[in-house]
């Protein structure tokens, strides 16, 4: 911070002398909205190429460079708003590409069902599937009558260095039957290969390519998997949740296809892995941690078999189906090499020398290495965020409490790097989603940057969080501000109670559903929060329900089954709450927003002014659900520090 004087600097510790003394230095905002020029990274079959993805202010491409010199040679770049989803190397030389669409930062990346293909020395590119016209010059699809089905890449087929498999349905159809088929990646001819015996179905192949499982679900969304044992041969259902009550997932098979792999749910605790022999039926449980659901899966080498699985608490650790497979030895010998850090193998040459190899951990976004599996040597590709010093980085600590009816809840505690973590202001930060979505030890901006503004930061699982397993996710069904609610008021008091939360200097800060979550706290604890925030909200349960039916069967289920009947969300809507928040308010807001429209915002800062309660707002007109220019989000944090900073007495940014 550039001081005026030291008049200035003796008037700010005055204001700031009823709390005890905060490092006065600016936070780097910049720091967190730099990108890095690359992202994630596969070796190309052959080891000449890496394809790499590469993001962008308002996308994110691909780029194709030739290992020996890093030289660029191909890339692939959609429109506004596009991700990449997944990319693939079909053959030595052939790269597919699926791509995203991401309205907004804080928005989930949804798959639009368009496949791009492009060869490694930049020839070849193509549009090779979408829902809409693919040829440009005639506007339309000169391969297929029915342009408008839509198809999701899920695998490679091994031993055909033309096709891939894609799950192909209808765009217009709600709950569509889907097929599976086989997609030339040269000339787009399409084959259909199976047909789902469910809806909304996804599919697992075998090693060798074959489909063998399918899951999904109709309108009543009750999961069902079915498994076949070949390519001709007839679906029979192994799961019908309706009748277990739990749901399963195929992941994979073994080598030689007789033991597949199979997560499922358990009425209580987390999920567990089990080996299930597709002759006998047999099923003989794998792995299952006490507390946590399986995090990844852990892939052989070539990508094709499950080995293993990672399990995250206070930091990850792998566990293996056997010790001596040689891809768990590989697994094995690079995480004793990085001992600190979590490892994963994302692709490698077909002879299988050449491993690039991802490290991470929660002070490090990520490092990669190219191993060689003969040599046993790593080499640095490259790192990301390399301007962050782990060093100087503080470790999210899982902490864990009872809730007032006894549920045990789990969540992450960020501290500042000074101090002793005692008597703090602190950021009770809730995730979005709601249902599904966790948070884990992994570095996380917005805890660091809050940590670094001297900020202790606490981020809960509360009930419907994933992570934990069916029960305790289902526990927060029909819950929005109600037991979800009552678990981030347990949270802060658990903190107050610890000594670490100075009570007087407490603020809730959440998006999207954690913006509900911040206005709903400081509604119904107005005694507890100093102050709340609200990035791309919602604020109106029965206009998010109104909004949000589209018609199709397995939606409305959702929407009565996970967030309630409509008529008895009015009492718990922030909207008709305004009158009860004593605190001052920060609503930040983007008017392409489709997950939260603008509307929301708008009724909350009228109810807030009409209750007289202090509000400040920021609004973008051509932002989604989340800001993504560089300028919008550097405005945004400077105004949130300043928020925090007025209200809790943090640091600010420069």
């Amino acid at each position: 911070m550039k001081y005026t004087g030291r008049r200035l600097v003796a008037a700010l510790l005055a204001c700031l002398s009823m709390w005890p003394a905060l490092a006065l230095a600016q936070v780097d905002v910049d720091a967190f909205l730099r990108r890095d020029r690359y992202e994630q990274i596969k070796i190309s079959p052959t080891g000449e190429f890496y394809a790499v993805t590469m993001p962008l202010e308002d996308r994110t491409g691909l780029v194709i460079v030739r290992r020996s010199d890093r030289k660029p040679t191909a890339k692939v770049v959609g429109g506004e708003n596009s991700r990449v989803g997944g990319f693939w190397w079909v053959n030595d030389t052939r790269v597919v590409v699926a791509m995203d669409r991401q309205f907004g930062s804080r928005a989930q990346p949804y798959p639009t069902g368009e496949l791009h293909a492009v060869n490694a020395d930049g020839s070849g590119a193509a549009l090779i599937a979408s829902p809409f016209a693919i040829d440009v010059a005639t506007g339309r699809d000169p391969f297929r009558s029915d342009a408008k089905n839509v198809v999701f890449m899920f695998d490679t087929m091994p031993g055909d260095d033309h096709k891939v498999l894609v799950a192909s349905s209808p765009l217009s159809q709600a709950d569509p039957v889907t097929r599976v088929e086989s997609l030339n990646v040269y000339n787009r001819g399409r084959f259909v290969i199976a047909t789902a015996p469910v809806r909304n179905a996804s599919f697992t192949t075998d090693v060798q390519g074959q489909v063998r499982f399918a899951q999904g679900a109709g309108g009543d969304n009750v999961s069902k998997l079915y498994y076949r044992d070949g390519h001709g041969q007839d679906w029979r259902l192994v799961n019908d949740e309706a009748q277990s009550h739990v749901a399963m997932q195929a992941l994979g098979f073994s080598r030689d296809g007789r033991t597949a792999y199979l997560r499922t749910e358990h009425p209580q605790g987390p999920d567990s892995i089990l080996a299930w022999d597709v002759e006998t039926g047999a099923r003989t449980e794998l792995m299952r941690d006490a507390v946590v659901d399986p995090d990844s899966v852990i892939w052989s080498a070539d990508g094709r078999q499950p080995i293993g699985a990672r399990f995250t608490r206070e930091r990850t650790v792998s566990r293996y189906f056997s010790d001596e497979d040689p891809a768990a030895r590989l697994q094995r010998s690079l995480e004793k090499a990085f001992p600190d850090e979590a490892v994963a193998v994302t692709s490698s040459t077909l002879d299988g020398r050449l491993a690039v190899v991802q490290t991470w951990s929660g002070t490090n976004s990520g490092d990669f290495y190219l191993y060689d599996t003969v040599s046993k040597k790593a080499e640095g590709i490259y790192s990301l965020r390399t301007w962050f010093d782990p060093a100087k980085m503080p470790l999210s600590h899982e902490v864990s409490f009872s809730a007032r009816d006894g549920l045990t809840l789990y969540g992450y505690l960020t501290l500042p790097m000074a101090g002793n973590g005692k008597d703090l202001p602190l950021i009770i930060n809730p995730h979005g989603g709601p249902f599904g979505i966790y948070d884990g030890p992994a570095f996380d901006d917005d805890s660091q940057l809050l940590a670094q503004a001297g900020y202790a930061v606490l981020r809960v699982n509360y009930r419907g969080s994933g992570h934990y397993g069916r029960a305790f996710e289902q526990a927060g069904a029909r819950q929005w501000g109600r037991s979800m609610q009552d678990d981030l008021t347990d949270a802060t008091r658990w903190a107050i109670d610890q000594g670490i939360a100075d009570p007087s200097r407490i603020c809730i800060y959440g998006a999207s559903y954690g913006g509900y979550a911040a206005l709903m706290g400081a509604a119904q604890e107005p005694a507890l929060y100093r102050c709340a925030v609200g990035y791309v909200g919602v604020y109106d349960l029965p206009r998010m329900v109104s909004d949000d039916s589209d018609g199709a069967a397995s939606t409305q289920t959702w929407l009565k089954d996970w967030v309630g009947d409509k008529d008895a969300l009015a009492e718990v809507s922030p909207v008709n709450l305004a009158d009860r928040i004593k605190v001052p308010v920060f609503l930040a807001s983007g008017g392409k927003d489709t997950r939260a429209p603008l509307v929301h915002t708008e009724r909350m800062e009228k109810a807030l002014k009409r209750a007289g309660v202090p509000v400040e707002t920021l609004h973008y007109e051509d932002e989604g659900h989340g800001y993504f220019a560089d300028a919008h989000r550097r405005e945004y944090y400077r105004r949130l520090l300043a928020f925090l900073g007025t209200h809790l007495g943090g640091q600010t940014a420069k």
